[in-house]
């Protein structure tokens, strides 16, 4: 180590003495008083200089969560990172100000075009155009149709209720946030958490609250990440062990040509209805037509990898950034945590009520643990129901079962999304 700081000494010395040869009029004093004045270190200490430091100080605990606990990692981490790197007084990697609805405003007479930002933003400023124009959530929904199996759901088309109902959740925080005393784009916008669906919150929230991304982001994957602990209790207070007992029949097997359709059937209908839902739903079920078709496996394979994790690079460093000390340290944020946990646990608790509704009229009965698995948290949400019916039955194998609930929440979460983005955006 003082190796390294002898180095840097020499090199610091060597690189002002051109500085000194060159300026008749310098003055090493002034020099040394402007370069400690523009370090990071010293705004630490000016103004609102420590938020900037707490900020930097969760960023690092987010680290800490995605790199030791391993959750959410993919997202979590580079969200992390980033919210680090705009925290840092005068980077200038992320101008909050550039994003501003005054400055977007082409009737403010602040307007200021994409153009200016290329030219006059920061390396996240340009990189967060993508999240603004609702490009990387599209490409990352790309990315999870090439890697999800319908099958399941096409064998058990019942799943789709239960993933429908996992959105409960969603509505039921959107009123409780309106009754908080959030814009009715906020309430949806902390809403959407409820469907455990990081690229849906993004995108919703970009459209309609995109001063609160940062908070959501942070919420809606750190509950992805803390499925195994918060969904357990929910659905051990809902059911019995004589339901938790229930054994499922053997799906059916789905053929390549039923694959095929699913999606295009699916994307028609959803858009017809749903037009708003259309770019989610659209571009989810192209990366499954992909697979499933098996005639372009190259590009299937490209939306599952390169593309995806490029994608998931852009996204979770520039959603990030936009935690600054002022959009992140209050208690709007605090409220939105909570709001979020409230809106995970509701959402898991109606796909398990709606499974046991269904089974005073059915007569093959559903286990109410696949419920659960409706929020779309694949496939983390059907690993914590097989989990769960295991323990009370080791010879119990409802993970299939639960795939379909699973992969339905994905639709589901979507259309909520669009519905939300209709009536609010």
């Amino acid at each position: 180590m003082k190796q390294y700081l002898k180095y840097l000494g020499l090199l610091a010395v060597a690189l002002m003495i051109p500085m000194m040869a060159s300026a008749q009029d310098f003055s090493f004093g002034d020099a040394m008083t402007k370069f400690f004045g523009e370090m990071g270190f010293t705004a630490f200490f000016v103004g609102d200089g420590w938020k900037n430091a707490i900020m930097i100080a969760i960023a690092c605990f987010l680290l800490y969560l995605a790199i030791k606990k391993e959750y959410e990692p993919l997202l979590l981490l580079p969200i992390a990172f980033g919210m680090l790197l705009s925290n840092i007084p005068g980077g200038g990697l992320f101008h909050t100000s550039m994003w501003n609805d005054e400055f977007l405003n082409p009737d403010s007479p602040f307007f200021h075009s994409y153009r200016h930002i290329l030219a006059e933003g920061g390396l996240l400023d340009i990189l967060y155009i993508g999240v603004k124009a609702g490009v990387y959530p599209c490409l990352i929904f790309l990315g999870v149709g090439a890697m999800t199996d319908f099958g399941p759901l096409i064998a058990n088309p019942k799943s789709l209720l239960l993933g429908a109902a996992a959105q409960l959740g969603i509505f039921a925080t959107f009123l409780v946030t309106l009754w908080m005393g959030f814009s009715p784009e906020q309430a949806g916008s902390i809403g959407i958490i409820g469907g455990a669906d990081g690229p849906t919150a993004i995108f919703l929230t970009s459209k309609l609250a995109p001063e609160l991304l940062g908070p959501i982001a942070v919420a809606a994957y750190s509950y992805m990440a803390l499925v195994p602990v918060i969904q357990p209790p929910i659905m051990r207070a809902l059911t019995t062990e004589k339901e938790r007992k229930i054994r499922m029949s053997q799906l059916r097997t789905v053929t390549k040509k039923e694959k095929i359709l699913f999606p295009i059937i699916v994307a028609i209908i959803v858009s017809l209805i749903l037009p708003s839902a259309a770019t989610l739903i659209g571009c989810l079920m192209l990366g499954n037509l992909m697979k499933e078709s098996g005639v372009v496996e190259r590009l299937s394979k490209a939306a599952q990898n390169e593309l995806n994790n490029i994608v998931v690079i852009f996204l979770g460093t520039t959603v990030g950034a936009t935690a600054t000390a002022e959009a992140f340290l209050n208690l709007q944020t605090i409220e939105i945590l909570c709001v979020g946990i409230v809106a995970f646990g509701v959402g898991s608790a109606g796909g398990v009520l709606l499974a046991k509704f269904m089974n005073l009229f059915l007569k093959e009965k559903i286990n109410p643990l696949i419920g659960s698995a409706g929020v779309s948290a694949v496939p983390m949400a059907a690993r914590v129901s097989q989990a769960e019916g295991a323990k009370a039955d080791p010879r119990n194998f409802l993970l299939m079962h639960a795939m379909g609930p699973n992969v339905a929440g994905v639709i589901g979460s979507a259309v909520a999304a669009g519905i939300l983005l209709s009536f609010l955006g």
